[in-house]
C-alpha cells in the first residue's frame, strides 16, 4: 500500500506547490483531500471554472441546534491544487472528512480553522529559537520564502513536533477515525498504484498511525438525522474573509501578498505591493515621495538580508514600509507582530498597508452553478417591485403596493443582506410614521449573502420567518431583545406567521424577572395591537398572546417586591401603567382577569413591606380599574415626609386623570376636559367606579376637599425641615403631569387661597436659567455618584 501523506497549512503557497509536484511525480490513483464527504459527488460543480476565491457553504438546523460553516478555496490553497492537479492527471479525487453539520464541527465556523492554540507552546519555543514575533513570521521563515528541495521533510518534522505535544480532542479523534477509513479503502482499491492524502498538518501523524495495512470498504457518507434540515451550496468568497487580520482563525494573513507570491514569487510580490501601498497612501493625500519609495525598497531588502532571507518575506516588506513611510511615534504594536484581527486605533498608514496586502478580490461563480431557491425568489421579487436598482426609495406605507415593498425590504434586512439600508421610518416607542426612506446599493457581496441566507428557507417569507424564530429562541428571557424581534415581525408583515415565535415568546416572558423590561415590551406591543393598522398588527393574535403573558407576569412579579422607603422606580411604574392600559383597553377582547388584577392591587397597596411607590401605584391601579377607593383617606395614611412623594409618584403614574377629576366644586368641568383628552372609559366602568367608591368618594358632590386639596393642607402644614425632606420626591411625583395639567393644579391652589393671579406665572421661577441648569447638572452628578455607590437605586437623574 503506497500512501503518501502531505500535511499542509491551509492556504499556504509553499504547501500548494509541494502538493502539485507530488501529484505530478507520482500520478496517483486517488487524491484524498480534507473536505466535506457529503459534497463528494458534487466535485464537478466545484471545478466548473469559477473565479476564486469560492467556498462551500454548509448549513444545518434541527430543533436544538443551528449551524453554518464554510470550506474556502483560493488559487494557492493546497486542497484546491490537490483537486485540480489530481483531476488533470487522471486521479480520482475524493473529499474524506466528516460533513460540516456533524457535531465534530459544532464549535467551528470554518472547516480549515485548525485551532493553532492547541500547539501554541511548541510554536512559541520555535519563535524564540528563530527570533521571530509569531507563528505567521515563523511559517514564512521556515517554509514560504525559500521552500527548498527538502520542504516535505521539514513540514513533516514541524507537524510531528506540534502534534506530539498536543492532545487531540474528541472532535479531532472522530474526524481522523473517519478519514482513516477512506484512506484504507482507497489504498485497497488502488492496488499497486499510489494514493496521495492531503490534510491539515495537525492530522497527518494520527492518520499515518490509524490507516495501517487493513483493507476496508468505502465508508458511508453520514446523513443529517430525521427532522433536520441541511445542505451545501457554493458561494463567492473574498480575500477579506480569508485574512486572519479580519478574524479568520486559520487564514494566512495578507492574502493578496500570498496570491502574488504564488503567481510571481517573493521578489516581484514585494515590489508590486510596495507600489500598491504607496498608491493607496497618495490617494488618501498622504505625502509619499519617490525617495520614500526607494527608501522602502532599500529597507525591505536590507531587513531581508539581516534576517537571513535571500528574498524579502512578508514581514520584511511591511517593516520596511513602516520604517520608510511612518515618521510618527506608534501607540500600538505593529499588527503583524501579533496574530489576530487588526486592533482599533492603528496608525492610518499602517492600516493602509494591512488593507493593501489583504486585497479586495472577490470570487465569482460560474453561471451554471446551482443556487438555492431563495436567490431566485428574491431576485424575481426585487425586479417585480422595482427594487433591483440603485439609489433612494421613498415608500408611503398607506398604499398597498408600497406597504408590500416595505415588507419585502424588511425581510431582506432581517436576513442581513448588504446593500439595503433604511434611513427613516416607523420605530418602536415613537410616533407612527407613514413614510419610509431606503438607500439601495447593489454590490458584489449581495449574491453570497443571499446564497448563505438560503439556509433559512426557499422563499423570502419563509427565510425571514425562520430568522425571526431563531432570534426569538436566542433572546430567551431577554425581554428587550424579544421586543425588538416583535417589532421586526410587524415590519416584515409576519406578526401572525409563526406559532413557534408565540410559544418561545410566552416561555421567555414567563422566565423574565425585570418588571421594567416587561413593561417596555408590553407598552410597545399594546400600541401595535390596538392601533397599528398601517403595519397590519391591529388585533394580532400573536401580539395578543404577548399582552396576556406580560400582564400576568408583571402582576406576579410586583406582588413579590419587598423593601422599605426607597426612591420611586420609574421603570417599574411605567410597567404598571402599561399593565393598566392593557387591562382597560384590551381586557375584554383578550379575556384579561380584571378581578385578579384588583386583588393584586389591593394586597400590594395594603402591604407595608412593599416600597411606597409600588403601594401608591397599586392604589392608583385599583382606582383606575373601578375598585373601592378613598384617596383622601389613603393620602392621609402616608403623610410621612420620607415616603409621601414616592407614594404619590406611584399614584400619579397610574391614576393621573382620576386625581385631577377628584375635586368637588367649580373645577370639575376642567377636570373633565382633561379626561376627555384621553380615550374615554366605558360608561359602565365610570358608573362602577363611582358606585364602588361610595358617597364619600364620589367625584362630585363631596363635602370635604378632594385629593389635591388634602395634599395642599398636608404639605402646607409640614415643618420646614420635613418639607425639605419631602421636596425632591414631591417634585418628581408632579412631573407625571404635563405642563397644561400642572397649570390647572396651580390655578386650583390659587383659588383655594382666594388669590387672583396667573397660574402660569406661578409655574415660572424668577431664578437665573443658567443657575437652574448648573443646579440640575450638580444634582445629576450627585445622583450618578450615589447610584454608582449603590446608595440611590431606583432614582433617575433629574
Amino acid at each position: 500500500m503506497a500512501v503518501t501523506y502531505i500535511g499542509v497549512r491551509h492556504h499556504s503557497p509553499a504547501c500548494a506547490r509541494l502538493v502539485a509536484r507530488t501529484i505530478e511525480r507520482l500520478r496517483p490513483a486517488y487524491v484524498l483531500v480534507e473536505g466535506p464527504a457529503d459534497f463528494g459527488d458534487r466535485i464537478d460543480e466545484l471545478l466548473l471554472g469559477h473565479d476564486l476565491p469560492v467556498a462551500i457553504f454548509s448549513h444545518y438546523r434541527d430543533a436544538s441546534r443551528t449551524h453554518a460553516s464554510w470550506t474556502p478555496f483560493c488559487a494557492y490553497s493546497p486542497e484546491w491544487v490537490a483537486l485540480t492537479v489530481g483531476r488533470d492527471r487522471g486521479a480520482r479525487v475524493r473529499f474524506i472528512d466528516l460533513p460540516a453539520w456533524h457535531p465534530a464541527f459544532a464549535d467551528r465556523r470554518n472547516r480549515y480553522a485548525d485551532a493553532e492554540e492547541r500547539y501554541a507552546e511548541a510554536t512559541r519555543r520555535l519563535c524564540r529559537s528563530f527570533a521571530v514575533d509569531n507563528t505567521d513570521a515563523l511559517w514564512d521563515h521556515l517554509f514560504e520564502v525559500e521552500p527548498g528541495d527538502d520542504l516535505a521533510e521539514r513540514l513533516a518534522t514541524y507537524f510531528d513536533l506540534v502534534r506530539g505535544e498536543s492532545a487531540a480532542g474528541p472532535d479531532d479523534t472522530a474526524r481522523e477515525a473517519y478519514m482513516a477509513r477512506w484512506i484504507r479503502a482507497a489504498a485497497a482499491d488502488a492496488g499497486e498504484r499510489p494514493v496521495v492524502v492531503v490534510t491539515g498538518g495537525f492530522h497527518r501523524p494520527a492518520l499515518r498511525a490509524l490507516a495501517g495495512d487493513l483493507a476496508e470498504e468505502w465508508p458511508e457518507v453520514p446523513r443529517p438525522p430525521e427532522g433536520a434540515v441541511g445542505g451545501s451550496y457554493l458561494v463567492p468568497y473574498s480575500f477579506q474573509r480569508l485574512d486572519s487580520f479580519t478574524g479568520y482563525q486559520s487564514g494566512m494573513p495578507s492574502p493578496e501578498y500570498y496570491q502574488r507570491l504564488w503567481e510571481s514569487g517573493p521578489e516581484r510580490a514585494a515590489a508590486a505591493l510596495t507600489e500598491i501601498v504607496v498608491t493607496r497612501l497618495r490617494r488618501r493625500r498622504q505625502p509619499v515621495s519617490t525617495a520614500d519609495l526607494i527608501a522602502a525598497r532599500t529597507l525591505t531588502d536590507g531587513l531581508a538580508r539581516l534576517r537571513g532571507h535571500r528574498v524579502p518575506a512578508r514581514t520584511d516588506l511591511l517593516d520596511g514600509l513602516v520604517a520608510a513611510l511612518v515618521a510618527d511615534d506608534l501607540e500600538h504594536p505593529l499588527p503583524w507582530t501579533v496574530r489576530g484581527p487588526l486592533a482599533p486605533g492603528a496608525h492610518p498608514a499602517v492600516a493602509e498597508m494591512v488593507t493593501a496586502l489583504s486585497g479586495d478580490r472577490v470570487g465569482h461563480l460560474h453561471p451554471g452553478t446551482p443556487a438555492p431557491p431563495l436567490l431566485h425568489d428574491v431576485t424575481a421579487e426585487l425586479e417585480r417591485l422595482g427594487l433591483d436598482g440603485e439609489g433612494t426609495v421613498v415608500l408611503r406605507l398607506t398604499g398597498d403596493r408600497d406597504l408590500h415593498r416595505s415588507r419585502v425590504l424588511h425581510r431582506i434586512r432581517v436576513l442581513r443582506i448588504p446593500g439595503f439600508e433604511r434611513e427613516s421610518g416607523p420605530a418602536a416607542d415613537t410616533e407612527p410614521a407613514a413614510e419610509e426612506r431606503w438607500t439601495l446599493s447593489p454590490g458584489e457581496h449581495r449574491i453570497p449573502a443571499l446564497i448563505e441566507a438560503g439556509a433559512y428557507g426557499a422563499t423570502l417569507a419563509d427565510a425571514a420567518g425562520a430568522v425571526l424564530e431563531e432570534r426569538t429562541a436566542e433572546a430567551g428571557a431577554d425581554t428587550g431583545r424579544l421586543a425588538t424581534v416583535l417589532f421586526d415581525a410587524a415590519l416584515c408583515g409576519q406578526a401572525d406567521r409563526s406559532e413557534r415565535i408565540a410559544g418561545t415568546l410566552a416561555a421567555g416572558i414567563a422566565a423574565a424577572s425585570e418588571v421594567g423590561a416587561l413593561g417596555r415590551v408590553l407598552g410597545t406591543v399594546l400600541g401595535l395591537w390596538r392601533h397599528d393598522r398601517l403595519l397590519g398588527t391591529a388585533g394580532s393574535p400573536l401580539f395578543g398572546t404577548v399582552i396576556s403573558e406580560c400582564v400576568g407576569r408583571v402582576l406576579w412579579l410586583v406582588e413579590g417586591v419587598r423593601g422599605g422607603p426607597a426612591p420611586a422606580d420609574l421603570e417599574r411604574l411605567h410597567a404598571l401603567a402599561a399593565t393598566r392600559d392593557a387591562l382597560v383597553h384590551a381586557g375584554g377582547p383578550l379575556g384579561l382577569d380584571r378581578d385578579a388584577a384588583l386583588g393584586v392591587a389591593g394586597r400590594v397597596g395594603a402591604n407595608t413591606d412593599a416600597p411606597p411607590d409600588l403601594r401608591g401605584a397599586a392604589f392608583g391601579l385599583a382606582w383606575r380599574l373601578g375598585g373601592t377607593a378613598d384617596p383622601v383617606r389613603a393620602v392621609r395614611g402616608v403623610a410621612d415626609p420620607k415616603t409621601l412623594g414616592d407614594w404619590l409618584a406611584g399614584l400619579f403614574a397610574l391614576a393621573r386623570d382620576e386625581v385631577l377629576a377628584d375635586e368637588p366644586g367649580e373645577d370639575t368641568a376642567s377636570a373633565g376636559d382633561v379626561e376627555a383628552r384621553r380615550e374615554p372609559r366605558p360608561a359602565a366602568l365610570t358608573a362602577e367606579t363611582e358606585s364602588a367608591a361610595g358617597p364619600e368618594t364620589a367625584q362630585t358632590g363631596r363635602g370635604g376637599p378632594g385629593l389635591l386639596g388634602t395634599l395642599d393642607e398636608l404639605i402646607s402644614g409640614l415643618p420646614e425641615r420635613d418639607f425639605l425632606v419631602a421636596l425632591p420626591a414631591l417634585r418628581q411625583a408632579f412631573e407625571f403631569f404635563p405642563p397644561r395639567e400642572r397649570e390647572m393644579i396651580a390655578r386650583r391652589l390659587l383659588d383655594r387661597r382666594g388669590v387672583r393671579d396667573s397660574a402660569r406665572a406661578l409655574l415660572r421661577t424668577p431664578a437665573d436659567p443658567l443657575l437652574i441648569a448648573a443646579a440640575m447638572d450638580l444634582e445629576n452628578r450627585v445622583d450618578r455618584l450615589l447610584t454608582a455607590e449603590g446608595l440611590m437605586a431606583g432614582r433617575e437623574p433629574a
